[in-house]
C-alpha cells in the first residue's frame, strides 16, 4: 500500500503549494498507478485507462478546502458500501479478505453522517466518503476530506472475536474524524493555534453521536476517562493553555496531547451545559453556515455563540482557554451556609496562580434541590436554606458540587461535608457520574497532600458495593497507581488484599460468562475487574484463568473465553509465568503468531510484560523491537508490571538508539518516554533520568519528558508522605499497647467496619 498523511505541514513534500491552513485552494488529482492496485483519493473517479500494466485515474476537482486534507491511497483492497438517505456513497476499505468486519463501521458512518446532518443543520459536502482500514498507521486514524485513514483496530469490528470496547472504540473514532468533515474540512481553523478548534470539539461531539447512536451505552458516563486525562495533564506545571502560539507548523507536536483534546472537549461540553443544548446547537449550526468554505478562529465561535445566547462567553470562555491549569474550588459550612474558595490545582500540591470563571451546579439534599451561579470572586457564601425548605435537614444533608461533572475542576469539601458524601454513597443517593467525580477528586487531592491516605482509604470503603462501569474503572486505575506508589515507599507493604477485597463484590456478580441481556458496560467491566484481581494474585481468578486458558489451547473456539474477558486471562497467565516455568509466555506467543486479528494481537502484546519475573520482562520487552511486531504497536507492551520497572529503565536505556531512530520521527516516541518513566516514586531516580536524557532531548520529546519527570517527583512527594503518615499512624496504636512497632516495617493494609488496619 501507499498511503498520505499531510496533517500538519507534509503536502508541501508530495507536491508546490502554500502548506497552511488558511490557504485553501481547490484540486485536480490524476494518478498513474499499477493496473491491478485500488487508487483513491478525495474526490470520486471521473476517467480511467489501462495502458499496459498503468493506468491513470482522474478525479473530480474537489472543492476549495486546505492541504493537508488532501489524500491518495493505493493498495490491494476489497470494500463494502452504503448509501446515505440523500445519496452519499459510503464505503469502507480493508484488505482482502476482511470485508466482513468492515460491517459495523459501515452502518456507523451511514448514521453518523445523517445525525450530523441533523445537528449542524447542513448536509455532508461531498458526493461520496471512503474509510480505509490501515495494517501499518501510527497515526490512529486522520480526517482527509472524503477519505479517511484508520489503523485496522479504529475500523474493523470482528463479531466473534472483538470486545465489548472494540466496538465502542470503532463508534467514537468514526465519529470523531467524520465530526471533522464539518468542523475542521469545511470551517477550518485559521492557525495551527486554534488546533484545540478541530480536535476539541471533535472529541466532544464524537460522544455526542455515540449517545445518539447507542444510548444503552450511556457513553458520557465514559467520557470521564478521557476527563480524567484531561485534568491529569492540565495539574501539571509542565502544561500548555488550550489556545498555544504556533509560530511555524514544526511545533505543532507538541500541542497534539490531551490539552488539545480532552481539555478542549472538556471546556466544550462545560460551555454547553451552561448555555443549554439547545442554545448551544443552534448557535453552532449559524457558526458552520457563516464560516462554511472558509477559515475561522475561537474568537469567531465565542461570538456566534454569544450572539445566540447573550451571554458573555468570550469573557467566560477566555479564563479557560488562554491561561494553562484549573481550578480547586473549596467549599465549607460556616453557620449554614456554604463558603466557596477557589484556586489553581496543583498535583504536586504547591501553590498555583490563576483566577476562573467558574460554572458552579451544585445539588444539597436530593438532586431535586439544585443552584447553579458563576464563582468569581474569593469567597462566595450561598446560605443552604435557599436550596433546602426543611431547616431541621441542614446540618445532615450532602451537598455535591459539580453535579454530572460537567465543570473542568476539582472540589475539596471540608471533613463535615466530605463525611455526609461519603454516607450518601453508602446509602446510593446519588448518580454513578457523581460518585466517580468525589472518589477521582479525592485522589487527586490525596496525591497532592492535601487530604490523608488514611481518610482516603476510609472513602474507599464506601465503594464496597460499587457495582458502574465507571465508577469501578477508575477504581481500578487508581489501585494500580497507590499499589506501585505504596511499594516503593514502603518496601514489604501491600495493599493488594484491601482491593482484592474491594473488587471481589462486583466479580462475583458479574462472573466469568457473558449474561443474556447484560449492559455493554457490564461486558466491559468484567474483563477490567478480573485483570485487576489476577494483578494483585487472587488465587481462585488466578486458578480459573489457567483452566480457560488450557481450554482455548486445545479449541480456539471454546465458549469459555469470550473475547471481553481474554486479556484478563492473558495477564492472569502471565502472572504465573517465570524463568522456571515459561509454558505461558511461549503459549501466549503462538497464539499471537497464528492469529490474523489486529485486537487479538494487541491483547497478547499488552499482556506479555505482565510477569512478575524481570527475566520474562525483558525477553517480552525485547519481542517488542522484533520484526514480528509492526512499530505502531510496539508502544502497547510498555506498562509493565510493578516488578518490571526497573528492568524496563535499563531496557529503554540500552536500546534507546535504536528506539530514537525507529520511532524518533513521530509522536509514538513520547510513549516510550511516558510509560516507563511516569511510574517511578523516588527523587533519586528522577535525577537519574534527568541525568541521562540530558544529552539526548530534542523538540519532539522535551516536553513528554518534562512532564514525565515532574509525574515522579510527584509520586515521590507522595511516597514520602505515605511513610511519615504510616509510621505516625502505627506509633499512635503502639502507644495505645494495641501492637508493637516493629523495627522493619513491614504491613498489608486491609479495611475493617470503615477503619484503616496495618497488619504486621
Amino acid at each position: 500500500m501507499a498511503i498520505t498523511q499531510f496533517k500538519p505541514d507534509d503536502a508541501r513534500r508530495c507536491f508546490p503549494c502554500w502548506d497552511e491552513p488558511a490557504c485553501k485552494a481547490t484540486f485536480k488529482i490524476t494518478l498513474d498507478v499499477p493496473s491491478e492496485l485500488v487508487a483513491l483519493s478525495n474526490m470520486p473517479i471521473i476517467e480511467e485507462k489501462v495502458v499496459g500494466d498503468l493506468k491513470t485515474v482522474s478525479y473530480q476537482e474537489s472543492p476549495i478546502m486546505s492541504t493537508y486534507l488532501v489524500a491518495i491511497v493505493v493498495g490491494l483492497f476489497d470494500y463494502v458500501e452504503h448509501l446515505t438517505s440523500d445519496g452519499v456513497k459510503v464505503r469502507v476499505y480493508c484488505q482482502v479478505g476482511k470485508v466482513n468486519q468492515g460491517k459495523f463501521a459501515l452502518d456507523v458512518a451511514v448514521r453518523t453522517l445523517e445525525f450530523y446532518k441533523e445537528y449542524f443543520a447542513m448536509p455532508y459536502s461531498l458526493p461520496k466518503l471512503e474509510m480505509v482500514a490501515i495494517p501499518d498507521f501510527s497515526f490512529g486514524s486522520m480526517e482527509n476530506y472524503g477519505l479517511v485513514t484508520y489503523y485496522e483496530t479504529a475500523l474493523l469490528y470482528d463479531v466473534q472475536h472483538s470486545t465489548a470496547a472494540d466496538k465502542q472504540r470503532v463508534v467514537i473514532v468514526v465519529a470523531h474524524e467524520l465530526a471533522h468533515q464539518w468542523f475542521g474540512n469545511l470551517v477550518t481553523m485559521e492557525w495551527w493555534t486554534h488546533l484545540w478548534l478541530n480536535e476539541g470539539f471533535a472529541t466532544w461531539v464524537s460522544y455526542l453521536a455515540a449517545d445518539c447512536l447507542f444510548p444503552q451505552w450511556r457513553v458520557w458516563t465514559q467520557f470521564h476517562d478521557d476527563y480524567t486525562e484531561g485534568l491529569g495533564m492540565d495539574g501539571l506545571r509542565v502544561s500548555h493553555p488550550i489556545e498555544v502560539k504556533i509560530n511555524q507548523a514544526s511545533e505543532i507536536d507538541e500541542i497534539i496531547d490531551s490539552i488539545s483534546y480532552i481539555k478542549g472537549a472538556s471546556v466544550i461540553r462545560m460551555l454547553q451545559s451552561y448555555l443549554g443544548a439547545a442554545c448551544f446547537q443552534s448557535s453552532l449550526a449559524s457558526y458552520v453556515k457563516k464560516f462554511a468554505w472558509s477559515n475561522a478562529n475561537t474568537k469567531d465561535l465565542w461570538a456566534a455563540l454569544e450572539e445566540g445566547s447573550g451571554e458573555p462567553v468570550n469573557k467566560l470562555m477566555n479564563s479557560w482557554t488562554k491561561q494553562k491549569g484549573y481550578p480547586v474550588v473549596s467549599v465549607k459550612v460556616e453557620d449554614k451556609k456554604l463558603v466557596f474558595e477557589q484556586s489553581r490545582f496543583l498535583a504536586s500540591g504547591s501553590h498555583g496562580d490563576g483566577q476562573w470563571i467558574v460554572p458552579i451546579t451544585l445539588c444539597c439534599g436530593s438532586y431535586d434541590a439544585r443552584k447553579n451561579f458563576l464563582l468569581q470572586t474569593n469567597p462566595e457564601t450561598l446560605d443552604m436554606k435557599e436550596l433546602m425548605s426543611e431547616e431541621s435537614n441542614l446540618a445532615s444533608a450532602w451537598v455535591k458540587l459539580n453535579v454530572d461533572q460537567t465543570g473542568f475542576y476539582r472540589v475539596k469539601y471540608d471533613e463535615d461535608l466530605e463525611a455526609r458524601l461519603r454516607n450518601a454513597i453508602e446509602n446510593k443517593y446519588l448518580s454513578a457520574t457523581d460518585r466517580f467525580g468525589i472518589l477521582d477528586d479525592s485522589f487527586a487531592l490525596c496525591m497532592a497532600r492535601q487530604k490523608s491516605f488514611i481518610s482516603f482509604l476510609a472513602l474507599l470503603n464506601a465503594y464496597k458495593e460499587e457495582l458502574e462501569y465507571t465508577v469501578l474503572s477508575t477504581l481500578i486505575k487508581i489501585s494500580y497507581k497507590v499499589d506501585r506508589i505504596t511499594a516503593d515507599a514502603a518496601p514489604g507493604s501491600s495493599v493488594a488484599s484491601f482491593f482484592i477485597e474491594l473488587f471481589l463484590h462486583s466479580a462475583m456478580k458479574l462472573g466469568w460468562e457473558p449474561k443474556t441481556g447484560e449492559s455493554h458496560q457490564d461486558a466491559m467491566l468484567r474483563g477490567e475487574i478480573l485483570t485487576a484481581l489476577a494483578v494483585f494474585g487472587h488465587n481462585l481468578t488466578l486458578e480459573e484463568a489457567s483452566r480457560r486458558f488450557d481450554a482455548f489451547l486445545d479449541d480456539r473456539n471454546t465458549p469459555l473465553l469470550h473475547p471481553d474477558i481474554r486479556k484478563a486471562v492473558y495477564v492472569a497467565v502471565m502472572r504465573r509465568v517465570s524463568t522456571s516455568n515459561r509454558f505461558g509466555y511461549e503459549d501466549l506467543l503462538r497464539v499471537y503468531r497464528e492469529t490474523n486479528l489486529r485486537q487479538e494481537k494487541a491483547r497478547i502484546l499488552s499482556s506479555l510484560t505482565s510477569s512478575p519475573d524481570p527475566n520474562i520482562t525483558l525477553e517480552a520487552l525485547n519481542f517488542l523491537l522484533s520484526s514480528e511486531v509492526r512499530t505502531q504497536d510496539a508502544v502497547l507492551g510498555l506498562a509493565v508490571s510493578r516488578e518490571g520497572r526497573e528492568t524496563a529503565w535499563s531496557w529503554l536505556k540500552n536500546y534507546w538508539e535504536h528506539i530514537s531512530k525507529t520511532w524518533g520521527s513521530g509522536y509514538l516516541i513520547t510513549h516510550f518516554i511516558n510509560s516507563i518513566v511516569s511510574p517511578f516514586a523516588s527523587f533519586e531516580k528522577a535525577e537519574e533520568i534527568q541525568e541521562f536524557f540530558a544529552s539526548r532531548t530534542n523538540s519532539k520529546i522535551a516536553r513528554t519528558l518534562k512532564q514525565s519527570i515532574e509525574r515522579v517527583h510527584i509520586n515521590a512527594y507522595w511516597a514520602q508522605g505515605f511513610r511519615i503518615e504510616l509510621q505516625n499512624h502505627l506509633a499512635r496504636f503502639s502507644e495505645r499497647n494495641f501492637v508493637v512497632l516493629p523495627q522493619k516495617m513491614d504491613a498489608k493494609i486491609e479495611m475493617l467496619e470503615g477503619y484503616c488496619i496495618f497488619v504486621l
